[in-house]
C-alpha cells in the first residue's frame, strides 16, 4: 500500500493511464501535436479530428450535441462565461437579478460579487442542514426581473446533489436562464440535457481522471450567446479564443468516454468503500456526518469531530491526505463558508473534514485510515486539542 493514503479525489483526481497514453498521441512529431485550426494541412487536420472526437466523447456523456460544446480552460472559466457572459448579453435587457446559492464554489460567487459591482442584485439562497436547494426555496426569490439562476449540481464539500433538472424547470416558469456548475457530478451522477432544462453547464476533466487545465462549457442550442470573457481570433463559436490545447481536450475526451462506460461500476464500488469509512468513523464519539446521505455523490464523506481542532488533526494525519473544504479555500484559516451557511458553529466547521473517495481507492486504504483516525481523534480529544476563537 503507498502512503500517504489519497483521500482527496474531491479536490482533483490521478490522470487514468489510459488518458495519460491519449494525451501522449498529441504531444511528439510522429503524433497529432498539430494545431486544429490549421486548414492547409494534415497535421492540423489530423489535430482538429482528435478535438472533433473528444467533443462527441464530452456531448455524449452529458446527452448534447457535439456543437453545444466549447473548450475553455476548466470550469472556473465556465463558470465566469455563464455568469459575467451571461449578464454582459443582457446587460441593456430590464433583468438585473441573478439568483444563487450561499454554498456555490468561489467560482461562482466571486463572479455574482462582481456583478454586484457593475448593479446587478444578487440573491444567494441558504439551504437547509441537509444542505438541499428546494424548488420551493428558489421559488420564494423568482420574479419577472430574473435573468439568470446559477446552482451547482453536486457540492465540491458536502458531495450533496442537487435536482438541477426540477430547480430549471422553475428558473424557465418565470422565463430566467438556468447554469449549473457540474465539475463534481459529472462521470459520477447522471447527466441528460435532453431531459434536464438547463441552458448552460460547468464541466472540467481534472476531477474524473483528467487533466488539469482543461474544461468544457455545454452552451444549449437557441439560448443567448454568452459574450466572451477571452477575445483574440474568434475560436469555439466567438466564444473563447486561444489556440486549442488538442493533447488536453483528447485527454478529456477519453476520460468522459471512460466515465461513461465505467460510471455503474465505479459508483458501486467507491460507495460500498464510503459506507464503510462512514460505518467505523460514526461510531467514534460526537461525529456526525454534514449534509443528506440520502441525496450525495458515492465518493464524499464530510464529517464532524467534535472537540478537536481540524486543522490540528489533519496535520497529525500526515499519512492521509484529505482536507478540511475546498481546496480552493484550503490556504484560508476561516471555518468553511457551506458548513457555516447550513448552520454549524464556527467549532463545528473548524472540527470538519471531507474525505473524497475515487477509482483507485482500495478496502485496505480505507481500513488503514480507519485505525489511524481513530486512534488520533481519541488521543487529540484527550488532551483538549481544541480550536481557540
Amino acid at each position: 500500500m503507498k502512503l500517504p493514503v489519497y483521500l482527496d479525489y474531491a479536490a482533483t483526481t490521478p490522470v487514468d493511464p489510459r488518458v495519460i497514453t491519449k494525451m501522449t498521441e498529441c504531444l511528439g512529431l510522429e503524433g497529432r501535436f498539430g494545431n486544429p485550426a490549421s486548414k492547409s494541412h494534415v497535421y492540423g487536420w489530423n489535430a482538429a479530428e482528435s478535438v472533433d472526437i473528444a467533443r462527441e466523447q464530452i456531448a455524449d456523456l452529458i446527452g448534447a450535441d457535439s456543437r453545444e460544446i466549447v473548450f475553455t480552460s476548466g470550469a472556473t472559466e465556465s463558470d465566469n462565461l455563464a455568469i459575467i457572459g451571461v449578464a454582459m448579453a443582457h446587460q441593456k435587457g430590464s433583468r438585473k437579478k441573478i439568483i444563487t446559492s450561499a454554498i456555490e464554489h468561489k467560482a461562482v460567487l466571486d463572479p455574482c460579487h462582481y456583478l454586484e459591482n457593475l448593479g446587478f442584485e444578487v440573491v444567494f439562497l441558504t439551504p437547509g442542514r441537509d444542505g438541499i436547494i428546494t424548488p420551493d426555496m428558489l421559488e420564494e426569490v423568482l420574479d419577472d426581473n430574473t435573468l439568470l439562476v446559477s446552482l451547482m449540481h453536486v457540492n465540491n464539500e458536502i458531495g450533496v446533489i442537487q435536482d438541477i433538472g426540477a430547480l430549471a424547470e422553475k428558473a424557465h416558469a418565470h422565463g430566467a436562464l438556468f447554469h449549473s456548475d457540474c465539475a463534481q457530478s459529472a462521470g459520477k451522477v447522471v447527466i441528460d440535457v435532453r431531459k434536464m432544462p438547463v441552458d448552460y453547464l460547468s464541466l472540467c476533466a481534472h476531477k474524473i481522471y483528467g487533466p488539469k487545465g482543461i474544461g468544457a462549457f455545454f452552451v444549449r442550442k437557441g439560448v443567448v450567446r454568452p459574450f466572451p470573457v477571452i477575445r483574440g481570433g474568434g475560436h469555439e463559436m466567438g466564444m473563447r479564443s486561444g489556440t486549442l490545447a488538442t493533447h488536453q481536450i483528447a485527454g478529456m475526451g477519453e476520460a468522459f468516454a471512460i466515465a461513461g462506460k465505467e460510471m455503474k461500476k465505479d459508483n458501486e464500488r467507491i460507495r460500498a468503500l464510503r459506507d464503510r469509512l462512514a460505518e467505523k468513523l460514526l461510531e467514534l464519539p460526537e461525529t456526525s456526518v454534514n449534509g443528506s446521505m440520502e441525496s450525495r455523490v458515492e465518493g464524499n464523506l464530510n464529517v464532524t469531530f467534535r472537540g478537536i481542532n481540524g486543522e490540528n488533526f489533519i496535520l497529525a494525519l500526515r499519512n492521509i491526505a484529505v482536507s478540511t473544504g475546498s481546496a480552493c479555500t484550503s490556504a484560508s484559516l476561516n471555518p468553511s463558508y457551506v458548513l457555516k451557511a447550513m448552520g454549524l458553529s464556527d467549532e463545528e466547521a473548524h472540527s470538519s473534514i471531507r474525505f473524497s473517495i475515487g477509482r483507485f481507492t482500495t478496502e485496505e486504504e480505507i481500513d488503514y485510515a480507519v485505525d489511524l483516525i481513530s486512534k488520533e481523534y481519541i488521543k487529540q480529544r484527550k488532551a483538549g486539542n481544541l480550536w481557540k476563537i
